[in-house]
C-alpha cells in the first residue's frame, strides 16, 4: 500500500527570498480564520474576547510587516 503524498508547496513558500515571512503570515492568518470558524463551538466560547481579538490583531500586524517592511534577500 502506497503512502499518501501531499503536493509540495510553491517555491514562493519554500525557497524564494522572503519565504519564511510569507509562510509565517499564512500560518497566522490560518490560525485566525480557524479560530473565527470554530468560535461557535462550546470549548472555544470559553475563550475571552480579548484573546480572539488579540489573535486577529496579531494577524493584521504580521500582514502589515510583510507588506511594508519585507525582509531583503542577501
Amino acid at each position: 500500500m502506497g503512502r499518501l503524498r501531499l503536493p509540495s508547496l510553491p517555491p514562493s513558500l519554500t525557497v524564494l527570498p522572503g519565504w519564511r515571512q510569507r509562510r509565517r503570515v499564512l500560518q497566522v492568518w490560518a490560525l485566525a480564520g480557524l479560530l473565527m470558524l470554530l468560535r461557535p463551538l462550546w470549548p472555544l466560547q470559553l475563550l475571552p474576547g480579548w484573546f480572539v481579538g488579540g489573535v486577529l490583531l496579531w494577524a493584521v500586524v504580521e500582514l502589515l510587516l510583510w507588506a511594508w517592511w519585507p525582509r531583503r534577500w542577501r
